[in-house]
């Protein structure tokens, strides 16, 4: 029996010429909140890709609670526990945002019924959309598609769950609001990776912080001895790293064109 619930052993993804994964092995415990950072073209978001099933990488395994899931698709891994959001939140804008949150629940979560009812209510709760439920997805603002992004993803059940940039664009009080949501998530058993710029939301968050660069680990371990890593600041070309941990973005404002992110 392995004490990890995700397991990457020797991944390696490519797209032509460009090495998104190169070799990476990397093992996350079930109680475990982990952030992730890098510069622009790391491979953080390709990364989630990898143990969400959404690439399939050209060399190495994937586990799963134990299991192997190299072969397994998007669904079936999301059946199986784990849960992601985008960094880019695409509700579906012609239903209601607690229908939104009930298609997660019966087509991620595979739930049905009243099963699907209660996880879609309870995930609302948690992040604080109950009272929004009714309305159209269309008419929510950043913050509130945001949280329908996480409300999604909770819905499905998962026991891992990869957060990806949902702290950019917010206000520091609903940054504050998204962290104490999170932290509640972790709280109830479920694992938590979380890709963010944002590096205060993070930090705030998060025992443990794995630096990516060209598809390699740079650094990984508790957080502020990672950002201290003379490795580290070279690959975020001399960021000053004291001042994004104490008000804002480890890459400023390329948060946005990470969107391309590979």
């Amino acid at each position: 029996m392995t004490d990890s619930l995700v397991e990457l052993d020797h991944v390696t993804k490519r797209f032509g010429r460009v090495v998104i994964a190169d070799d990476l092995s990397l093992a996350v415990g079930p109680d475990d909140v982990v952030g992730i950072v890098g510069p622009n073209g790391a491979g953080k978001t390709s990364l989630f890709g990898l143990i969400s099933g959404d690439l399939a990488p050209d060399a190495g395994e994937l586990r799963f609670a134990g299991r192997p899931v190299t072969r397994l698709d998007a669904a079936a891994r999301c059946r199986l526990g784990i849960g992601r959001t985008y960094q880019v939140p695409r509700p579906f804008t012609d239903m209601t945002v607690f229908e939104n949150v009930l298609v997660a629940a019966q087509q991620g979560g595979g739930l049905r019924r009243r099963a699907s009812y209660a996880a879609a209510v309870e995930a609302l709760d948690r992040t604080g959309m109950i009272d929004q439920a009714n309305l159209p997805a269309a008419r929510l603002g950043l913050l509130h598609r945001k949280r329908l992004e996480l409300a999604r993803g909770l819905a499905t059940k998962p026991t891992l769950l990869l957060l990806d940039e949902v702290a950019g664009g917010l206000t520091d009080p609903e940054v504050a609001e998204l962290v104490e949501i999170v932290r509640a998530v972790n709280a109830t058993g479920t694992a938590v990776i979380w890709i963010e710029h944002v590096v205060r939301a993070l930090t705030a968050v998060v025992t443990r912080l794995i630096c990516l660069a060209g598809g390699t680990i740079v650094g990984d371990g508790e957080p502020s001895s990672v950002l201290a890593e003379p490795a580290v600041r070279e690959v975020f070309l001399g960021t000053d790293v004291t001042a994004a941990l104490a008000g804002g973005s480890l890459e400023g404002a390329s948060a946005d064109a990470d969107r391309n992110d590979l």
